[in-house]
């Protein structure tokens, strides 16, 4: 879906007549319902920051396993005393395989926010629609074509029955969102090539010595290529998504390398990827990335254009050199940041307010009616990030056609009936 096309379904939609069961008390008073899917910290992030921005209650809890769920509770139930609302409801905490069942099904809430491990995805998307429940799904949408295709015929059935939100809280980020309109308005002129990287050390994870191997595998799914798309598609994805928002479309061809060398723990995912990501026009975008070692952490992307360029820094200066000069001053703000790494996608500088306005949005969207949905982009910057992991995989030139005619499925041959 274009730009284009994104401007005139939100425009159509915002005056489309709501089913009055859908805007059902939504006084200002009246908080929208949600549940958590999910009860790490990325989930618990952002169904926090949905509370505290949006205005929305955390009334049901579901996940596998018991602390989770129980760690959880202990949070929102404080949070919950603090905006004067009661605490969650035994009844909305639900545990084990069927949990997410479970929730979707739960006539006391009224959206799902989804940040179980990229694999389950596409199922737990489904399972949420099929309760007629919103949305809010933590990127990437899937980690193969086949679920990236699923979750493509998802949106394309909704439609705008229900706002479905996907999580790349940059493109609400102030920052971001005026560079890109500035690049958008010909600030750049015509672009001809771009760089980008994503460096992160390596996220350490308790080893769970005493967890069954299921529940251990589960548990750091972050290290497993099946169930987290392999860093290129589950973190990664933030810069690659990026640069599709600057040039407005995705690529049609890419050719990578990578590789584990850098990596000494357990699991399969790589530590290190190069892509040459080639965009129509004959738009050439260097990509970098890496999760391993100690030391910093660095993301941004730089586009190049023949009337300037721009740069794009979680931390730093964010802006466009060139004949339209322009340098990004937060309100009340002085320089940048420390620009830490935050393993829950909680980050201060060019993002701080990324995670605020995003969770508010989605908030702002139910209760008012205005639905959106962003399946189309959560699913276009998926299959970009797959673009890019398959070609470092094979070692040779991947297009995109090629890519989407793949069907390629994977099968995390996981037993979730084991999981005590």
């Amino acid at each position: 879906m274009s730009d284009v096309d994104r401007r005139q379904f939100v425009a159509a939609s915002t005056f489309m007549i709501v089913a009055p069961r859908l805007v059902r008390g939504y006084a200002a008073n009246s908080a929208v319902r949600l549940g958590l899917l999910g009860c790490g910290g990325r989930g618990t992030e952002d169904a926090t920051s949905m509370a505290l921005n949006g205005g929305g209650r955390v009334v049901a809890l579901a996940d596998l396993f018991q602390d989770q769920l129980e760690r959880a509770k202990q949070h929102f139930d404080s949070l919950a005393d603090k905006q004067q609302y009661a605490r969650i409801d035994g009844k909305q905490v639900f545990k084990g395989p069927q949990a997410a069942e479970q929730i979707a099904a739960s006539k006391e809430l009224d959206a799902v926010v989804i940040a179980t491990p990229p694999y389950f995805h596409p199922q737990h998307l489904a399972t949420v629609i099929d309760g007629n429940k919103h949305a809010y799904c933590e990127k990437p949408v899937a980690v193969d074509v086949a679920g990236a295709k699923r979750v493509r015929e998802i949106g394309r059935k909704i439609g705008s029955r229900l706002s479905i939100d996907v999580g790349f809280q940059i493109r609400n980020a102030p920052p971001f969102v005026e560079l890109v309109r500035r690049v958008h308005a010909g600030a750049l002129g015509e672009i001809y090539s771009g760089a980008a990287w994503y460096f992160c050390p390596f996220i350490d994870r308790p080893s769970m010595a005493t967890a069954s191997p299921e529940a251990r595998r589960l548990r750091n799914w972050i290290y497993d290529r099946v169930l987290s798309g392999d860093i290129i598609v589950e973190q990664n994805i933030h810069a690659i998504d990026i640069c599709n928002w600057i040039l407005q479309t995705h690529p049609v061809k890419a050719y990578a390398t990578g590789g584990r060398n850098d990596r000494f723990e357990g699991g399969d995912c790589y530590g290190h990827f190069e892509v040459i990501f080639y965009y129509p026009n004959d738009v050439v975008v260097s990509f970098s990335s890496k999760q391993s070692g100690k030391g910093g952490f660095d993301v941004s992307e730089r586009f190049f254009g023949a009337r300037g360029s721009s740069e794009s820094p979680y931390s730093g200066r964010l802006g466009i050199s060139g004949d339209e000069e322009w340098t990004w001053q937060a309100p009340g703000k002085g320089g940048a940041g420390s620009g830490q790494f935050s393993a829950t996608g909680a980050f201060s500088d060019n993002l701080a307010q990324a995670d605020a306005e995003k969770h508010k949005a989605f908030i702002e969207s139910i209760a008012s009616g205005k639905f959106h949905n962003q399946l189309a982009t959560g699913v276009e910057s998926s299959l970009t990030a797959m673009l890019g992991r398959t070609a470092a995989y094979l070692k040779r030139e991947v297009f995109w056609d090629e890519l989407l005619n793949s069907n390629e499925a994977w099968d995390a041959r996981v037993d979730l009936s084991k999981i005590a």
